[in-house]
């Protein structure tokens, strides 16, 4: 999809003559985003629970995580996202299939190969499926904290050895997780991780995630807005509730 949310709700809005209503209604949304992307660079401010200095909400990704029974991480964090979002999310199997049948954009092949490592810039590409858009960048922990206050969701590839405090290779990106939260105060990052049985709401020192996010470059996948669902299906909602309301284009 080339066009943005707004811009298709936009679109939306002058075909059927509802502007000025859409209008209201996107300042009423974006002002707060805005105003939380802005705290999160100052002073600490309490998220949707009210809890000062945390920034995402945990509690309410917690029910979206589950284990992976195969080499399947970043999949299985695609579905953890695509749950908190849609409210519908895929099971291990379900997601494995798309992603077995689904035509990589890193290389040849298709974008789960079980022999191979999934490449992050793929993860885009699945969230697509279910109406999500994402885009792969590098980025910061100043800008995760914007990212989470706005209600966006991000996947970030890091060092599995390094968080779960176990021997083996430490200087390499091998592993996806959610990020659910960060906690300014009492300096921890709250994740989805599907590697470990105890993976709901994992809990890691700031310091020791950015030391395994550096392994993979500060590689993560974000959602674009925190709009639920298809886009496509927004502004079809919108269609329909402005016929059910008598306007007029």
């Amino acid at each position: 999809m080339t066009s943005t949310l707004r811009t298709k709700v936009a679109a939306a809005a002058r075909i059927v003559g509802i502007a000025a209503l859409l209008g209201a209604a996107a300042a009423a949304s974006v002002a707060p985003l805005a105003a939380a992307a802005h705290d999160a660079t100052s002073t600490p401010t309490p998220n949707a629970n009210h809890i000062v200095g945390m920034y995402g909400d945990p509690a309410a990704a917690t029910p979206y995580w589950r284990q992976q029974h195969s080499s399947d991480c970043g999949e299985m964090a695609v579905a953890d996202v695509v749950g908190q979002i849609t409210g519908h999310e895929p099971t291990e199997q379900q997601i494995i299939s798309l992603a077995e049948s689904t035509p990589s954009t890193a290389g040849p092949g298709p974008v789960w190969n079980p022999a191979a490592n999934t490449d992050i810039g793929t993860l885009p590409v699945l969230l697509a499926h279910y109406g999500i858009h994402a885009d792969n960048i590098q980025t910061t922990t100043s800008a995760l904290l914007q990212d989470l206050s706005a209600g966006r969701i991000a996947i970030v590839l890091l060092n599995a050895e390094t968080i779960w405090n176990q021997p083996g290779k430490r200087n390499s990106g091998d592993h996806f997780v959610v990020v659910t939260g960060i906690d300014t105060r009492a300096a921890v990052v709250h994740l989805n991780d599907s590697g470990i049985n105890t993976g709901h709401d994992e809990q890691v020192p700031i310091a020791t995630f950015e030391q395994a996010w550096a392994t993979g470059h500060n590689s993560a996948v974000v959602t674009s807005d925190s709009w639920p669902g298809d886009d496509e299906m927004f502004v079809h909602a919108i269609l329909l509730r402005s016929q059910s309301l008598g306007t007029r284009a």
